[in-house]
């Protein structure tokens, strides 16, 4: 399983959904044109599909680009940040390996265990 663990990885979300079909050159495009940021910083950028069950996450990498693409192959979809109104959020690569396991990185933390022993 490939995964970002890079802690000074910077890691961008574009908030609208996009085209699946669309391949490195076009989403290369659209962080340039639409998220208003460098492609070849060596940031990763993720985007949405528009069924919210299909991930790509794009990435420069010295001499040439990687792209992820993850789909969910069941009912579940992944939570997105639909009520922000940035079209782009920055996250920290921790939030974005929660999004790819599933979580909502949008509500509210997981509640802190107080336990008082160990059994």
């Amino acid at each position: 399983m490939l995964r970002p663990n890079a802690q000074d990885l910077k890691v961008f979300l574009h908030r609208a959904t996009v085209d699946m079909r669309k391949g490195r050159h076009g989403l290369a495009v659209l962080v340039r044109e639409a998220m208003r940021l460098d492609v070849y910083s060596g940031a990763l950028f993720i985007f949405i599909g528009k069924r919210f069950d299909t991930l790509k996450l794009i990435y420069w990498e010295r001499n040439g680009f990687a792209v992820w693409h993850k789909v969910i192959e069941s009912k579940e979809r992944f939570h997105w940040p639909r009520l922000f109104e940035d079209e782009v959020i920055t996250l920290s690569v921790e939030q974005l390996n929660w999004l790819l396991d599933g979580y909502d990185v949008w509500t509210q933390p997981h509640k802190m265990l107080r336990l008082s022993h160990v059994s």
